[in-house]
């Protein structure tokens, strides 16, 4: 019986990172109240709230104890994630709610302690008597070793998983889910297949500037077209004189590269510019210099054809 209440507890048992969040939820909650209640005092005499700001704060957080821990047995932040606490005396499955002690100690611990602190901040800082000296030493004293017992409760919480604060472990009081949590089955095909696919798309990212995409081309149109002799060079080079091999049109100030194709000058050059080992896309004849279209082929020839 034991080691099934155990393995209940441990199914119900709180996530770390949901307790931290929590407290990170309650943070911001606080943050948020206290800079819409000073925007109310937006147009009034600078200065107003700081004489009484720890007391107004304290009637601030009191006001949201009341309506969250006292009322609902939870926080915000909790209750945003489905966590309330439990009275750790209870060694019943059963939940049973913190006591109304324990809760107004909760209220005395955090929303007391924070205004003391900042009271007698207050208070001392502008005091430089003998006695006040005493007491402020006193006070720092007393405020870093409950510096140092919250460093240590952290450092078990961390390895318990239980009582993410000093004053949880205090009061005896700890988080549990609201409703009991069910297993879930989680299906990984889907994220296998997006791994897959954007493990396959970040190789062709970084495979495809690493392809000469001109000469892949070059090399398939010289395997899909036949290569004529050499006898027909001067009448080949005549009759593919009327494009160009690169841009089709009519070859402007013709350039040849070693072959019977003729090019404009400005579309081999520039080619042949963005990458050394440029062949001809007709025949795969590779670049060895560009040069002017021989005077023995005339284009009076070429428009004769």
């Amino acid at each position: 019986m034991t080691g099934k209440e155990e393995n209940m507890q441990s199914a119900n048992r709180v996530l770390r990172i949901s307790q931290l969040d929590a407290l990170e939820l309650n943070k911001a909650l606080e943050q948020l109240v206290w800079s819409q209640f000073t925007q109310c005092f937006h147009g009034f005499k600078p200065g107003l709230l700081a004489r009484f700001e720890p007391e107004v704060k304290a009637f601030l957080w009191l006001f949201l104890w009341r309506f969250t821990i006292y009322s609902k047995n939870a926080t915000v932040g909790q209750s945003v994630l489905n966590i309330q606490y439990k009275n750790d005396s209870s060694l019943n499955l059963i939940y049973q709610p913190p006591s109304k002690t324990q809760k107004l100690w909760y209220a005395v611990c955090t929303i007391g302690g924070r205004w003391l602190e900042e009271r007698c901040y207050d208070l001392f800082r502008n005091r430089h008597l003998a006695a006040f000296g005493k007491a402020k030493q006193f006070m720092n004293f007393l405020v870093g070793l409950l510096k140092l017992g919250e460093l240590i409760n952290f450092l078990i919480f961390l390895q318990k998983g239980k009582f993410a604060t000093l004053t949880e472990r205090l009061l005896g009081i700890h988080s549990v889910f609201c409703k009991p949590q069910n297993m879930r089955e989680v299906g990984f095909e889907y994220m296998n297949r997006e791994l897959l696919w954007h493990g396959f798309a970040e190789f062709l990212i970084f495979l495809l500037p690493l392809i000469n995409i001109q000469k892949l081309k070059a090399k398939l149109s010289s395997w899909s077209i036949p290569l004529t002799g050499a006898a027909g060079h001067d009448s080949t080079l005549g009759s593919s004189g009327k494009e160009c091999a690169l841009c089709g049109e009519w070859p402007t100030m013709p350039h040849t590269i070693g072959c019977e194709h003729v090019f404009c000058y400005y579309c081999v050059k520039s080619s042949f510019l963005f990458d050394i080992y440029f062949t001809c896309p007709k025949c795969g004849t590779e670049v060895h210099s560009v040069q002017p279209l021989k005077s023995g082929i005339e284009m009076s020839e070429v428009n004769a054809l």
